[in-house]
């Protein structure tokens, strides 16, 4: 398997171009680490979920896992071509896939609205296939929806995000992708809550410094 460089890492692949993947899907531990909920679904009626985008998946999943109203998170890979893909696939910039957290969620107990904004205000959504250091299309800005309704809150909240950067003299364009939510791989079981396991883990977590973002409810 050859491994891209930097800049074609930044470059998505195309579907000839993706490496092969497997049927086997990854093995993962039944439960949440810390919310102690099942890892996996299928989830109660009264649920919704979603998939985020915002680099290195690791504090990502913390950041929300935090959150009050979350029945559960999970860590994996969504929008390339491979199915099942390892990390080290993942990694070489031939599967096209993010690195994204599931965040399965009761609407009763937080809005959408209160995601989206945790989304805008913890990573930077202006650096296209980047974020600081980590460099490749696995670390791209993405909201990854599975309703119109959804669809419609993210796309409204990146026009006022985008209104509330140009408002302060920013002149960066926000490079998120919302699309409708692909296939979702589970990342291997060292990946899952890796932060609860090692708390002095690697979080390249960053802010553009916008806060103060209304609740698209």
């Amino acid at each position: 398997m050859s491994i891209f460089s930097r800049e074609q890492k930044k470059k998505m692949p195309a579907a000839s171009e993706a490496l092969p993947g497997r049927a086997q899907a990854m093995l993962v531990s039944d439960k949440h680490l810390v919310l102690g909920a099942p890892l996996k679904g299928p989830f109660p009626e009264n649920l919704q979920k979603v998939l985020f985008g915002m680099g290195c998946f690791w504090g990502v999943e913390k950041l929300f896992w935090q959150a009050g109203g979350i029945h559960t998170t999970a860590v994996g890979y969504s929008g390339g071509y491979t199915p099942n893909p390892t990390y080290e696939e993942v990694c070489s910039g031939r599967t096209g896939h993010n690195e994204v957290v599931l965040v399965v969620y009761n609407p009763e107990l937080i809005q959408f609205g209160d995601l989206l904004c945790l989304f805008w205000e913890n990573h930077n959504p202006t650096s296209g296939m980047q974020q600081a250091n980590d460099v490749g299309t696995q670390y791209r800005s993405g909201i990854y929806v599975f309703s119109e309704e959804q669809k419609s809150l993210a796309l409204e909240s990146k026009q006022q995000y985008q209104n509330k950067l140009t408002k302060d003299g920013g002149a960066l364009a926000i490079t998120t992708e919302i699309l409708d939510a692909k296939a979702f791989y589970y990342a291997e079981d060292y990946h899952q809550q890796y932060l609860a396991k090692n708390p002095g883990g690697y979080c390249n977590a960053q802010t553009i410094g916008v806060t103060g973002l209304p609740s698209y409810t």
